[in-house]
């Protein structure tokens, strides 16, 4: 495959990769173990400290610093779906994380660090003959007109929950998630307090429904969000040997946490290992905005 092919693959696996990461998560069953939710319906004072439970969830959950992270994101498009899937360990703190990913079946190493994600593609898949690609995170964001963080870096995912809105808190029940008995909510993130979060309005809407099981002590358990997004207009023109992307996409991303406290080694690959794959990514984004 040729240099600008190997370019394609290499951004739609970062996509796919981190979109946990988103961002790329657990697992997609709400009921965790095994066990269902329970029917509630929450009087006025419920939904408050409902509320308030959930809006205090990042910065408890954050408090542990490092958590293993188990993902999975499904994204459908045109009666299809492809499932990335993810393990490894976040620094809630600084925002860095080590996690080794499965998307396709093929097995991608990723680091994040400093804002600035590395991947480790399957041999033969990396542009210069180089094992490692790297991505400035902080850089994308600052083009895009994002604040510090990229909304691909899965610690800034975890943080969606401190845009969730003042419109409805509900609590559905009561659910065991890897053996811990949790509390779950559903929720609305505003998308305009997200990063990047006026390019992202227009992609799905003013909010995101997302769901979090929270422990006895507040912290997240686990995350689902869903999405709906919108292919930009330029990707849906028809070319004369390639039919039209589809109009939107639906990507359902979930997150469980583990093991508080775990410990993590992030260490950037040598710098004779890796191809900056950056202005790639700036140059995709241009065409996407």
């Amino acid at each position: 495959m040729g240099g600008a092919g190997n370019g394609r693959r290499v951004c739609a696996m970062g996509v796919a990769g981190v979109l946990a990461g988103t961002v790329l998560v657990g697992c997609g069953d709400d009921s965790g173990d095994g066990a269902r939710d329970t029917s509630a319906q929450s009087s006025a004072g419920a939904r408050e400290q409902g509320m308030q439970a959930v809006r205090s969830a990042y910065d408890r959950t954050a408090e542990e610093d490092t958590v293993k992270v188990k993902l999975r994101v499904r994204t459908s498009a045109q009666g299809a779906s492809r499932t990335a899937d993810g393990r490894g360990v976040v620094d809630l703190d600084d925002g860095d994380s080590v996690m080794t990913l499965t998307v396709q079946g093929q097995r991608i190493e990723q680091r994040v660090i400093d804002q600035v994600l590395y991947q480790k593609l399957p041999k033969g898949q990396a542009p210069g003959g180089k094992p490692w690609i790297k991505i400035d995170l902080g850089k994308v964001a600052a083009r895009q007109g994002a604040g510090d963080r990229s909304m691909s870096d899965p610690a800034q995912s975890a943080a969606y929950a401190r845009a969730i809105t003042d419109k409805g808190v509900t609590e559905k029940g009561k659910a065991t998630v890897n053996g811990v008995r949790t509390t779950h909510y559903r929720v609305f993130v505003d998308v305009a307090d997200l990063p990047n979060g006026e390019t992202l309005r227009k992609q799905v809407g003013p909010t995101l429904p997302m769901d979090v099981w929270l422990d006895d002590e507040g912290r997240m358990r686990r995350q689902q969000i869903d999405m709906t997004v919108k292919a930009p207009e330029t990707a849906r023109r028809p070319s004369s040997d390639a039919s039209p992307a589809p109009g939107k996409v639906t990507v359902r991303t979930v997150m469980d946490f583990t093991d508080f406290g775990a410990g993590m080694e992030a260490d950037e690959p040598p710098a004779g290992q890796v191809t900056d794959m950056t202005g790639k990514a700036l140059e995709q984004g241009g065409r996407q905005s």
